[in-house]
């Protein structure tokens, strides 16, 4: 019998190394895939489907604010602690692994546990992320194998692992210095775990999705204006702002620019149009962004009747898929239709969304959203904190 327990322990802790040393690779792998904006692809990035980094920078590869990289960590060393507990509680440091009367039973139950949440942590990769990191997938297994050999399966199996640790627990807490040293660490755990889940400061992936959350769920722009000045019309900072009006996360970012408007003052900001529609964008070489091109010029002759950014949000809004259905929202706005359609297919605004689509690519904007503020181009959405921080640092400053 002990010669089996001796075997089951050898077992679990080079398992254990083995685990403790993947989940370094994968802490690495997050650190460099949500830390580090110049890091090249991981090895074990091989296509869309396979691809650590992927799941490394999404909100399901961490939990309570902290890498699950991070809590492999923890786990693989308690493990080891508890194959070593009757040897430790010997060393006053570490009186209180006395506790731990049966260190398999507790080993077979994180062990399975953790393979447990680890099929749900696969399924979320499956089917809602649709990508697989396959060091994952090893740790999963690793996992099982630990559960299942620490298992006295001609004792009870998991029903007398569990039953075990249970008691164990409850005839430890009798112990009124354990019980309280318990609470304190229950404490001081939970204390940590409500800053990291609250702070983001291991987890920066989650805190752009809550940004980008109010601004991407956002139902319409409440922070909308009428006429065709966003921001202070005399203002010395200038943001150029280059967007397409198919483009998705161009509506976000529409928004984003007015609550900026609206929380800062000493800034405007100046929208160019970057259609990629082949209509009237020569750069592109493919159909893209289809009717970008018809509400560019619609915005643009909008604007001489002193409602751009009216339409402007109206057309992130609503999607008008047809000249038609621009027409309705222009009406809807109380726009001279007559007017617009005409100066809408001028030569005079071809001419100039022709100006506008060269000078962008001339700067080598060629992607929507775009910023320009002072010389520095940003490619791509940002945070509005991150926004907010550029136009401050550019001379804008609170209302």
């Amino acid at each position: 019998m002990e010669k089996e327990i001796k075997i089951k322990k050898w077992g679990i802790l080079i398992l254990s190394i083995i685990g403790f040393l993947t989940t370094i690779k994968l802490a690495i792998i997050y650190h460099e895939a949500n830390f580090n904006p110049y890091a090249l692809p991981s090895f074990c990035s091989v296509n869309d489907f396979i691809d650590c980094d992927g799941i490394a920078k999404t909100t399901e590869s961490q939990f309570l604010g902290i890498p699950l990289a991070y809590w492999g960590l923890f786990l693989y060393s308690f493990i080891t602690l508890l194959l070593f507990a009757d040897k430790l509680k010997n060393i006053k440091l570490f009186k209180f692994m006395e506790v731990f009367k049966n260190p398999l039973d507790y080993i077979a139950m994180l062990g399975l546990i953790s393979f447990t949440i680890s099929m749900i942590l696969l399924c979320l990769s499956l089917f809602e992320i649709k990508k697989l990191c396959l060091f994952c997938v090893f740790i999963y297994i690793l996992n099982l194998l630990i559960g299942l050999i620490a298992l006295d399966f001609k004792n009870g199996g998991i029903v007398k692992a569990f039953k075990q640790s249970v008691m164990d627990f409850l005839d430890a807490i009798k112990n009124k210095w354990y019980l309280a040293a318990f609470v304190i660490v229950m404490l001081l755990a939970g204390s940590g775990l409500a800053y990291t889940a609250t702070s983001y400061v291991f987890a920066p992936q989650v805190k752009q999705q809550k940004e980008f959350g109010e601004f991407i769920n956002a139902k319409g722009n409440k922070y909308a204006v009428n006429g065709n000045v966003l921001g202070d019309e005399d203002a010395e900072v200038v943001v150029y702002a280059y967007t397409d009006f198919n483009c998705p996360i161009c509506e976000a970012y529409n928004i984003m620019l007015h609550k900026a408007a609206k929380e800062l003052k000493g800034f405007k900001v100046v929208h160019k149009n970057l259609p990629l529609d082949t209509e009237c964008n020569p750069f592109l070489k493919a159909p893209f962004h289809q009717g970008s091109c018809t509400m560019a010029r619609y915005a643009m002759a909008a604007e001489k009747q002193g409602k751009f950014w009216a339409i402007n949000s109206k057309f992130f809004e609503l999607h008008p898929a047809t000249e038609d259905e621009i027409l309705i929202i222009a009406k809807d706005l109380k726009l001279d239709v007559d007017k617009l359609k005409i100066d809408a297919n001028s030569d005079e605004i071809k001419e100039e969304l022709a100006k506008e689509i060269d000078l962008a690519y001339s700067q080598g904007i060629n992607a929507t959203p775009s910023t320009k503020i002072g010389k520095d181009v940003y490619i791509g959405i940002k945070p509005y904190s991150e926004l907010k921080k550029l136009l401050e640092e550019a001379g804008a400053k609170a209302r």
